[in-house]
């Protein structure tokens, strides 16, 4: 019998669970959870990605305790799949999910669940080996992505289908001259397999991309904050039921979480030795050294990705990863259109149904965000202007 590899196991994993008799177990467990402890401290789940960065720093510097909030030890898991199964049964009650994925888990698997703010922006890249000078140089290849329901998928799709390519999810058979085949992979696989060529590229959050560079076995050919500006890649993801039935604990969750952001912005330098493997609560198990390289990169970078086109897009000021909490409707509402023309795996029926403007009200819950912003000074202490409605910009 042909094992799957584990990306693929993870995968059919998670679609299971997003299904009515996949998750009613796990629905199950959240509930009786939710019976025997109605005062269940905060317990993070999280992924090792810099994606992950406000909940750890949080967590460090003591906000939610600061708060008067019980926090147990973030709880570190290998894979979206464990993240979901861990967070749907009550396990964890306060994660970062793709922005993708929680349109899947609501309106896919009908998870009881809602976005309360965005966790970062940008910080993912194209990384490509070192002989791939252009998108184009892609043709015939394979590239992986880190799961379907990702920003990912929707930036590279983009970026193919610009140069007259033709992204396909097939996994056997021959590639036309004009096809890029996209696989799933785990993030910490996509260094050593972009290495020993049985990929041509990979397009990921953060620090791998770093981690290639500095590994010498790729090249970052483009940034894809330089394609969506300021997207959302992970968000806050929180069971409605506490943001119904604890609507002051979940207040104090996210206030931490947005405090945390804006400490992240001010001590990049601080937040990279935190969140690496010699920090002091060892979150992940990268070195600090390629942490610096994302949240506090050397002005020279700068330079170095415009020459080599990484960057096209200078006069937008765009950060390697920038944190800012705001969950913009406008967003919401073009990766749902967007996800309706991306090739994904599985059953997309649900998608073709999907109103954008509907899934904005309905997905997001920003009351508490709002508030947390208003207590940090508002906006503009995120660099950004006054207001809760933006434009996007998406220029491949």
């Amino acid at each position: 019998m042909c094992q799957l590899p584990m990306s693929r196991r993870e995968w059919l994993k998670l679609a299971s669970m997003f299904t009515v008799a996949g998750a009613a177990p796990l629905l199950g467990a959240l509930n009786a959870r939710a019976a025997t402890d109605p005062d269940a401290p905060v317990r993070i789940g999280y992924l090792p990605i810099t994606d992950a960065a406000p909940l750890l720093v949080a967590h460090n510097n003591g906000y939610f305790e600061a708060a008067g909030l019980a926090v147990e030890k973030p709880t570190l898991l290998r894979s979206w799949a464990q993240l979901v199964e861990a967070f749907l049964s009550g396990q964890v009650n306060v994660v970062h999910l793709l922005a993708p994925m929680t349109i899947w888990a609501r309106y896919g698997g009908q998870a009881q669940a809602k976005i309360v703010a965005w966790n970062h922006v940008n910080g993912s890249a194209l990384t490509v080996s070192p002989d791939i000078d252009k998108v184009g140089d892609l043709a015939g290849k394979t590239v992986a992505v880190p799961f379907w329901y990702s920003i990912h998928n929707v930036v590279v799709q983009d970026l193919l289908r610009a140069q007259g390519l033709a992204p396909v999810v097939k996994k056997d058979g021959e590639l036309k001259p004009d096809e890029v085949r996209l696989v799933v992979m785990a993030p910490s696989d996509m260094p050593p397999a972009l290495a020993s060529k049985q990929i041509a590229g990979f397009i990921v959050a953060e620090p791998f991309n770093a981690a290639a560079e500095q590994l010498k076995v790729g090249k970052v050919l483009r940034f894809t904050g330089d394609v969506w500006k300021n997207h959302a890649c992970c968000v806050v993801f929180m069971h409605e039921r506490d943001l119904t039935e604890r609507a002051a604990w979940s207040q104090k969750v996210v206030d931490a979480i947005v405090k945390a952001q804006l400490w992240t912005r001010t001590h990049p330098q601080d937040a990279a030795q935190l969140l690496s493997k010699s920090g002091q609560n060892h979150y992940t198990p990268h070195a600090a050294a390629v942490l610096s390289d994302v949240l506090a990169p050397a002005p020279a970078d700068q330079g170095r990705y415009l020459a080599d086109r990484a960057i096209i897009h200078a006069d937008w000021h765009a950060k390697r990863i920038d944190f800012q909490p705001y969950p913009y409707p406008a967003y919401t509402e073009e990766l749902v259109q967007r996800l309706k023309t991306t090739q994904l795996e599985g059953n997309t029926q649900f998608l073709r149904q999907l109103d954008p403007a509907f899934v904005a009200r309905d997905l997001v819950d920003d009351r508490f965000v709002k508030n947390s912003i208003k207590a940090v000074g508002g906006m503009q202490a995120f660099g950004l202007p006054d207001g809760f409605s933006r434009t996007e910009t998406i220029v491949v």
